[in-house]
């Protein structure tokens, strides 16, 4: 073979064999991990993993997280061996920049990390997507929407907003939050403490109290305090949290069930005490438990996958339990912004009070009851809430996979 063949050969070959070996795959850097003081807030990210691990196994994620203190990083890596987390130092972030082709922007209230992907655009001019937000109207938030190749709200309503507000990213759909696909667990410490604290599984049912404004100033460094928030949770705790403890009362004296008292942040079990435990009659306290610590996500999604429903003034908790198929009911109103809407966007209206309009007080305690009296037809309606959120969630990874391969 001469040299001129040879060469012609070789250079014929060489498509084939790249197409063989295939091209390197993409790496995505996920901006997500909000803070710790909020299992909610932590179970963005682990959902947002599974979701990748299960619909994009092949490519590479790191994680640029604002906080993974407090033994979420030991959670997550346990969870995710192969998961690399951004060090908080420039080098890093830099390095990151220069080696991964696209940043998602994980669930939130909010586009959190707006400024992060302002800066990822202008220093490096690669794309980015939004997935599973809550969105309240800002000009600059209208520019970064409209900048995504795609963006996902969480409810219906910020979608509608954006859209209102001109918006034009090219795919802008209804995606839950990805806490519906976190499947962290903690089996053998949660069934532990549930047999030290005399809860049976499928004998038991939660209950989350919760603030107007989240007490930050209690629960967080640096954080003073906010006297004109903290005069609105005292208008309104009775309010908002009676309607609870009516129906933990319900809950004890008409049916076999406990209840736990548990929380979704750290300041709610004071709370618990305060405004539930403390005034209930001696005979509903002989059949209800309230948890005083703090607990980390994955021992609360034990916990839950283990009860027969929960009820509550928060979000996560909820969608933790029907990302499960365990029912659980919303109580929302205006200071959580838009998110609670979500319950009516997964089919689940009936499960969802507001207490801006005194619903809860109208309809929660049978609404309870319903579901502890008919277990069967509560976790029939549970699984169909979850099928909408995986259905869109998918189409979420389906989406982000056509950006990908593009």
């Amino acid at each position: 073979m001469n040299r001129r063949h040879f060469l012609q050969t070789t250079a014929a070959a060489l498509p084939t064999f790249a197409i063989a070996q295939g091209a390197p795959k993409k790496r995505i850097l996920l901006r997500s991990s909000w803070q710790t003081v909020n299992i909610g807030d932590i179970a963005h990210t682990p959902g947002m993993l599974a979701l990748l691990e299960k619909h994009l196994p092949e490519y590479e994620v790191t994680l640029w997280p604002s906080s993974v203190e407090n033994g979420v990083a030991e959670m997550l890596t346990k969870r995710f061996p192969k998961l690399k987390i951004l060090a908080k130092d420039g080098a890093a972030k830099a390095e990151a920049f220069k080696t991964h082709d696209f940043l998602l922007h994980g669930s939130g209230p909010g586009i959190v990390g707006q400024k992060s992907i302002l800066e990822w655009t202008e220093q490096t001019g690669k794309p980015y997507g939004i997935g599973g937000v809550t969105w309240s109207h800002s000009d600059e938030g209208v520019k970064v929407i409209s900048g995504a190749k795609f963006a996902f709200f969480r409810d219906s309503v910020s979608l509608a907003l954006a859209k209102e507000k001109g918006a034009t990213s090219p795919i802008m759909e209804f995606g839950p939050d990805a806490t519906f696909a976190c499947d962290l667990i903690n089996d053998e410490a949660a069934t532990a403490w549930l047999k030290e604290v005399g809860l049976e599984d499928g004998q038991f049912v939660c209950c989350i109290p919760k603030l107007r404004n989240s007490p930050y100033w209690e629960i967080k460094k640096g954080y003073k305090l906010d006297e004109k928030k903290h005069a609105r949770n005292e208008e309104m705790k009775e309010h908002d949290i009676g309607p609870l403890r009516n129906a933990v009362i319900a809950v004890a004296r008409q049916t076999p069930m406990k209840v736990l008292l548990c929380p979704e942040d750290a300041s709610q079990m004071k709370l618990n005490k305060e405004m539930i435990y403390d005034k209930l009659p001696d005979d509903v306290k002989a059949k209800v438990v309230w948890r005083k610590d703090y607990w980390l996500t994955d021992f609360a999604q034990s916990v839950y996958n283990r009860c027969a429903g929960l009820f509550g003034n928060e979000q996560h908790s909820p969608i933790m339990c029907i990302g499960h198929g365990i029912p659980a009911i919303v109580c929302r109103y205006k200071e959580q912004t838009s998110k609670g809407f979500m319950w009516k966007d997964i089919g689940l209206s009936e499960w969802l009070f507001d207490h801006d309009f005194d619903e809860a007080e109208k309809g929660l305690t049978p609404a309870v009851l319903a579901i502890v009296n008919d277990q069967t037809t509560a976790k029939a309606k549970a699984l169909k809430g979850k099928a909408v959120a995986d259905e869109r969630m998918k189409r979420m990874m389906d989406v982000l996979r056509a950006e990908l391969e593009a």
